[in-house]
């Protein structure tokens, strides 16, 4: 799996951190997601697959790699 986000689309909701805190932060002053880890292991692809659906925005795309 490889995750991107598009800050410029981001609406810095914040519920992707609550998700998947070991894969997504967001700025403090205006809660725009930060990217932690491009390639989150396989026991993080459920709750990053959670967080994307959640997004208010649609700013987190995945991509299945194989």
């Amino acid at each position: 799996m490889k995750v991107t986000v598009d800050e410029d689309q981001c609406c810095g909701a914040g519920q992707r951190v609550l998700i998947a805190p070991e894969v997504f932060d967001q700025r403090e002053d205006d809660g725009i997601v930060i990217l932690l880890d491009v390639e989150p292991p396989e026991q993080l692809h459920v709750p990053v697959r959670e967080a994307t659906g959640v997004c208010p925005a649609a700013a987190i795309v995945l991509s299945e790699t194989a």
